[in-house]
């Protein structure tokens, strides 16, 4: 008789490195879906479940989240913050870290969720929630799925345009940090201001 999931003749350990293998390692396993692991023989449905529970959880503990009323002290601190939820998503997501004038956390928005290559933000978007809140300042956050965390001409005018929003409304703009599996970059530590 089987144990619960498995296949026989295989040990756990060639499990494992059977799952690793179909989807191209650990980063491909963390992307995968419900459907596509129960679909794995010896894997099923509820062993699917458990499998991506347990990967959430070491996604949470490998991240270094700051909680409410945190304070944000430069682009490494907003990278680890934001990694493991961004860095291997195979969709472009827009985010804006509401501050308080001491940099303190007040929450987080998703401002967009867009394509492997875009994602559409408006300023009306970003700083509508910075405005309810009474944010002092925003830190912009998005990932890119392709790996490379080098700005696009996109990315360069988009930031341009929200910090001279910013300007005009009297919100800051600290920074635009793009999170991607090859690093991150910041507008501000590249000197963009």
């Amino acid at each position: 008789m089987l144990p619960s999931g498995g296949t026989r003749g295989e040990t756990g350990v060639d499990h494992a490195r059977r799952l690793l293998a179909a989807f191209g390692g650990p980063a491909g396993l963390a992307r995968s879906t419900l459907d596509e692991l129960a679909r794995q023989p010896g894997l099923g449905i509820v062993s699917g479940a458990a499998l991506l529970a347990a990967l959430e959880l070491g996604r949470r503990v490998a991240c270094a989240r700051i909680d409410r009323g945190g304070i944000f002290r430069g682009s490494a601190q907003v990278y680890e913050h934001f990694r493991s939820r961004l860095s291997n998503l195979q969709k472009e997501i827009f985010c804006a870290l509401l501050v308080d004038a001491k940099h303190r956390k007040l929450r987080e928005v998703q401002i967009s969720e867009g394509s492997l290559t875009a994602s559409i933000v408006h300023p009306r978007e970003v700083f509508s929630p910075a405005v309810r809140d009474s944010a002092a300042a925003v830190i912009l956050v998005h990932n890119h799925p392709s790996g490379d965390p080098a700005p696009s001409a996109e990315d360069v005018e988009l930031t341009r345009r929200l910090r001279q929003t910013g300007e005009v409304i009297g919100i800051r703009v600290l920074d635009h940090v793009i999170v991607a599996a090859n690093g991150h970059f910041s507008f501000a530590d590249a000197g963009y201001w």
